[in-house]
């Protein structure tokens, strides 16, 4: 499950049913979730006399902490607008628009340079652990690695230009 952090690409959930333990967990440690309005979400195991508690590290780090609580001591799923309101996926859309709304979502980051994804995934899962301070120190030197960047030297010299960048996505 700690691949899907350390992956140099977002990771898309597209969830239209029923996600439950580990399938729950995955979703929680996934970059984005898109689901279905009929999809639903939860961590069963204690019903069945075995925790969920691999499942609970993803989802304590996905929601509050009293939802991750409820889902897990009891076991009872939550509806994708629940999911939604605390934060388990991003988006919720109707059953027919949700491989449009995944494709839609993944061609937009497919748009953007490979390197700056890389490097700004990275960054935000680092500094996601740290201090305020320390956070800012570490942001602050990725803005200049990125500024060093081709691709972050193309976005500006674009956007001074008004036109679209051309992104050589090399790591130079």
């Amino acid at each position: 499950m700690t691949t899907i952090q350390t992956l140099p690409v977002p990771v898309i959930a597209q969830v239209n049913g029923l996600a439950t333990a580990a399938g729950c967990q995955l979703v929680a440690g996934c970059d984005i979730a898109i689901a279905s309005e009929k999809s639903k979400f939860a961590t069963p195991g204690v019903n069945v006399g075995l925790f969920c508690s691999t499942p609970a590290v993803a989802l304590g780090r996905a929601v509050p902490k009293k939802v991750a609580l409820e889902m897990l001591f009891t076991g009872e799923p939550i509806s994708a607008h629940e999911a939604l309101m605390h934060g388990l996926v991003s988006k919720v859309v109707s059953e027919e628009n949700l491989e449009a709304e995944t494709m839609k979502i993944a061609h937009k980051i497919c748009q953007a340079s490979r390197p700056v994804i890389a490097l700004g995934k990275a960054t935000f899962y680092k500094q996601i652990s740290q201090s305020l301070e320390d956070a800012y120190r570490l942001t602050s030197q990725v803005m200049l690695q990125n500024l060093e960047l081709k691709d972050g030297q193309e976005g500006i010299e674009a956007f001074t230009q008004k036109r679209k960048p051309v992104w050589t996505n090399s790591l130079e």
